[in-house]
């Protein structure tokens, strides 16, 4: 099979979709589906190769990602590459770990498509904002404990702590906190000063691979955790008193093993 097979697979198309937080049997099936009829996809860092069992083997594959900071290509030079391979090849794939929309700068790249003319969809992805608490059983919500959660980046564009962070602090909303791990001295000083000394706290990397690791603790302790541990990678922060209702989790076989203790408690890979 050709990578361009009609003129109806050729006509410029761009779909953004969302990869899901790390799994790659978190990917939804309409996503999946828009990956069986790529002619090419633009995949970022955190997109687990696994996903691209759902691809066609002549699919044009490319990666536009950034590790640690470090860019492959530009934000302009991306927009212009989708734009270059929909008018060349037909139907281009933008995939992106999470969903797009949730801090992937999807709007962005959708907006210069559809300013050449180009046909766009998106697909929605689970974000690790929501899925993985969920997968290590932190409700973000709980009745009579809080009544929101807030999703917020931990460094914005000009590499400071979001001034939203004080605001969450100020509130009993579960905070959930990406791109934070590198601003945590930060972040754990805002909500000192907001005297939740005693809130706990969750450090979860490398969401739902099989390399997670995970760090449970409180406002007082997480950061020395972190260090102790030598934490890197893609993180998610999670902060408010629903941290705690994890703990309460009976234990099970292949589990998470955490100590009776909440101040002490400490999980570590193979989750």
């Amino acid at each position: 099979m050709s990578t361009i097979i009609s003129a109806f697979e050729k006509k410029p198309r761009l779909t953004l979709v969302g990869a899901g937080p790390g799994d790659p049997d978190l990917i939804t099936v309409k996503g999946a589906k828009a990956l069986e009829g790529a002619t090419v996809i633009l995949y970022d860092a955190l997109v687990h190769p696994d996903i691209f069992r759902h691809a066609s083997p002549q699919a044009i594959k490319r990666f536009v990602g950034k590790r640690s900071g470090l860019h492959s290509y530009t934000q302009d030079e991306i927009n212009e590459m989708i734009v270059r391979y929909a008018l060349s090849y037909g139907s281009v794939v933008r995939l992106k770990g999470g969903d797009p929309f949730v801090f992937g700068r999807g709007y962005e790249e959708l907006a210069y498509a559809e300013s050449f003319g180009i046909e766009t969809e998106v697909v929605p992805g689970v974000t690790s904002a929501t899925a993985l608490p969920a997968l290590k059983k932190i409700p973000l919500t709980t009745r009579g404990m809080n009544e929101s959660f807030w999703v917020l980046t931990g460094t914005t564009s000009e590499k400071k702590v979001s001034n939203d962070i004080f605001l969450a602090a100020q509130t009993r909303a579960t905070a959930v906190i990406l791109m934070g791990l590198g601003k945590l001295r930060e972040i754990v000083e805002i909500y000192r000063e907001a005297g939740k000394e005693k809130l706990p706290a969750a450090v979860i990397v490398n969401g739902s691979l099989a390399d997670e690791t995970v760090l449970v603790g409180t406002i007082q302790d997480i950061e020395a955790k972190v260090r102790e541990h030598n934490i890197h990678g893609p993180a998610l922060i999670v902060i408010g008193e629903a941290v705690k209702l994890h703990l309460q989790q009976p234990a099970c076989g292949g589990g998470s093993n955490f100590s009776g203790s909440f101040d002490h408690t400490l999980v570590s890979a193979s989750l």
